[in-house]
Parts: structure tokens; sequence; C-alpha cells
């Protein structure tokens, strides 16, 4: 099985965040895969599905951003993983531009704290994660006061209108491995 593990924050004051598009993604993913429908089980929310074959799990932590490993040491616990060909993290990037999308198949946190908590629970940086592009903060406001904010309208649709690629993307990692995906959308 397949999981892919989308970033964000639970509650309505979150929707809408830049902190939350790796929610976007994965409910997006969800709609276009047909998957089952997203329920609760521990700390996330789960829809299965399948594509090209494979089996996915579509993973929505509810522990908030700093806590997503939480989510995923548990479903680890009970499923037999392997996070370097299993796991794939979807992530708002505040390094790239809104709209950007960069596979990787490892790496650091880079400063994120849920790639951070993730990191810490599965004690690697061997993993795959997709980071989308949110832009950066403005001179004189913090990160944290950006990220929590929704995104000018421009910015919003710049990442909704990569999300056919986004999605073609993780098709292809669920299929074919983390390099068809940095080939097809790494640019």
């Amino acid at each position: 099985m397949k999981v892919v593990c989308g970033l964000g924050n639970p509650g309505p004051d979150y929707d809408a965040t830049r902190h939350n598009v790796g929610w976007w993604l994965v409910d997006r993913i969800a709609f276009d895969w047909r998957t089952g429908p997203f329920e609760r089980r521990g700390d996330a929310l789960e829809a299965e599905g399948s594509v090209g074959g494979a089996d996915v799990l579509l993973l929505k932590p509810l522990t908030y951003m700093n806590r997503s490993g939480a989510a995923l040491a548990a479903l680890l616990r009970e499923e037999a993983l392997d996070p370097v060909h299993d796991l794939l993290v979807l992530v708002d990037d505040t390094a790239l531009e809104p709209g950007r999308l960069r596979f990787r198949p490892s790496g650091s946190s880079g400063g994120h704290n849920g790639l951070r908590s993730i990191e810490a629970a599965l004690g690697s940086q061997e993993w795959a994660r997709l980071r989308i592009g949110v832009g950066a903060p403005p001179p004189g406001e913090s990160l944290v006061d950006w990220v929590l904010s929704p995104m000018p309208a421009a910015d919003e649709q710049a990442v909704l209108d990569r999300f056919t690629l986004a999605v073609e993307g993780v098709g292809l990692w669920v299929e074919q491995g983390i390099d068809a995906a940095m080939n097809r959308c790494n640019g």
C-alpha cells in the first residue's frame, strides 16, 4: 500500500490558509481518483482507493501541523509500510513561489514544523515529499502569521492551477516511483 499524507490543520479557521495546501491537494486527489469518503481513524482522516493497480491510502492528520508525525507513527505501528518507498507527504513551502511544485525523495525539514514532526516520529529523513509553493512572507511579516493566513486570490489560483499536474505527479509516484514524478513535475 502507498500512503499519501497531506499536511494541514483541522478546523474552519485554517481551511483557507497557506499551511493547508497539503490538505487541499489530498482532497483533489480523492476527488479525481474517486476514492472512498474520508473517515476518521485515530488521529487522522483516511480515504482508500487505487491507482494503476496499486492500493493507496490518503491521509489527513488531525493532530495540527506541529504534531503530524503522531498520526503517521500510529499508522506505521498498524501497517507494514516502508516509508522510503510507500510514503509521500504533501506540504506547503514558503521558499517556492505560489504554485511551484517540487518532488523530493528525501531531505531535511527545512524549518517546517510538520516535516520536523514526521522526521522525529519516523527517525529518518528518507521519505518522499511534494513541496507546494505558497510564496515567502513580505519583509516584516512573521512566518507563522504568513502561513496561517489566507492567500490572495491570484496566489491561490496559481496553486490551484497546478493541481492537475500535481495529481498526475502523485500518480506517477504511486505507479513508477519518485524519479518519474520529479522528471514530470519539477521545474
